[in-house]
């Protein structure tokens, strides 16, 4: 595959970052030679994914500093010696040891899918290293009982069949893996995506095929691996939760249901809920409103910090 454009004219580099338990993970960001004169983000991305779902994102224009990394055994980060070891409470220590490496003292954290509830959780337990919190397409934990959101399952059958689902492909992927590999990725195969519901149009389905496949490059197996560990964690407890918070929803999410973000939302002291017409990718589909929305949010953030000092 030829690489799409926008990767080309990215300023994205990646680093090496080891984690307290001693995991090598993949990190990235957006300004490798520090030359943007703008707020920094964390950004807890959505599970197995990788810069290049992110289009808004990708160069210093972007206006905002983004320090990322690849979850565990995903894209270049190393799988613990341990293989249990890759849960939200593991995700959260890889954020710590990302924030130390890149020097971020208390940045807005951002989060997607199931980076959402590992922002939260973050924020819930280490609250000194938060400043605001910026959620797209995610809940505060218990992620599986909020898919299917379009149905308006309860959210017990939600998690059962999402649960249930992973445990299975956690079995078969062994068997996938090699069929996900051989699948041809690209611009045609976004485009049918597109029809799905699943996901949306993109204005950059060259970028779309190299975000699928970089997904893709993850074992089926390991992947739902990831995904019935990070289903041990419960919902956050959002009494806990003292900082601004903005959560952007799709309104045909089938991963992250609307309605869950913005009963979150309503129960955080300083929740802000905005609702687009897209899919559970609406940072994709919609890439230049979701950007801004994160710098009017931190803009907000910033006002909100100067008032307190």
């Amino acid at each position: 595959m030829t690489l799409p454009r926008a990767v080309v004219e990215s300023t994205v580099a990646f680093r090496d970052v080891m984690s307290d338990d001693g995991t090598l993970l993949r990190a990235w960001t957006n300004d490798p030679d520090g030359v943007i004169d703008g707020p920094t983000v964390l950004l807890c991305n959505g599970l197995g994914t990788s810069p290049w779902n992110w289009p808004a994102l990708l160069h210093t224009d972007c206006g905002v500093r983004v320090v990322s990394w690849h979850h565990r055994g995903t894209s270049g980060s190393d799988r613990p010696l341990d293989p249990e070891q890759v849960g939200l409470d593991q995700f959260v220590e890889d954020a710590l040891s990302v924030m130390d490496h890149f020097g971020l003292e208390r940045p807005v954290v951002m989060g997607w899918s199931v980076g959402v509830a590992t922002m939260f959780e973050l924020a819930a337990a280490h609250p000194e290293r938060v400043g605001g919190l910026f959620a797209v397409a995610g809940v505060p934990g218990d992620t599986f009982s909020t898919t299917l959101g379009p149905l308006r399952m309860p959210r017990p059958a939600a998690r059962a069949v999402t649960l249930t689902a992973s445990r299975v492909l956690r079995v078969a992927g062994r068997l996938l893996t090699p069929l996900a590999a051989r699948l041809e990725v690209g611009p045609r195969l976004i485009d049918v995506l597109g029809h799905t519901g699943l996901m949306f149009k993109v204005p950059d389905p060259e970028l779309a095929a190299l975000a699928l496949q970089e997904f893709l490059s993850t074992p089926v197996e390991w992947y739902f691996h990831l995904a019935v560990r990070t289903s041990h964690h419960s919902r956050v407890s959002l009494r806990r939760i003292k900082v601004p918070c903005l959560f952007v929803a799709g309104t045909w999410d089938v991963l992250a249901g609307a309605r869950h973000m913005a009963a979150a939302a309503q129960q955080v002291r300083d929740g802000t809920y905005v609702e687009i017409r897209g899919s559970h990718f609406v940072q994709m589909e919609q890439p230049d409103l979701v950007h801004q929305l994160l710098l009017d949010f931190l803009r907000r953030v910033d006002v909100l910090r100067s008032v307190s000092r």
